[in-house]
């Protein structure tokens, strides 16, 4: 899934991200940056995540356009 960063607590690694489909939103689990590239996060930043069985955002990573289903892929 695809998304956009609403908010984070780099702190406590709270944070809440918004999938583009259908604007749901969904917690970060605590392990969401574990493995990945970023260290922090900032809003409006654009991801590529899966959801946990929890229903939390995990593995968030950088999308390239074809992941992110820019149009015209």
């Amino acid at each position: 899934m695809q998304g956009v960063i609403k908010s984070y607590d780099p702190t406590t690694g709270d944070g809440t991200v918004v999938r583009d489909t259908d604007l749901s939103e969904y917690d970060l689990a605590p392990d969401a940056l574990e493995g990945s590239v970023f260290r922090m996060l900032r809003q409006g930043q654009r991801v590529v995540f899966d959801l946990d069985d929890e229903g939390l955002a995990s593995r968030l990573r950088l999308g390239s356009e074809v992941d992110m289903g820019t149009p015209g892929q």
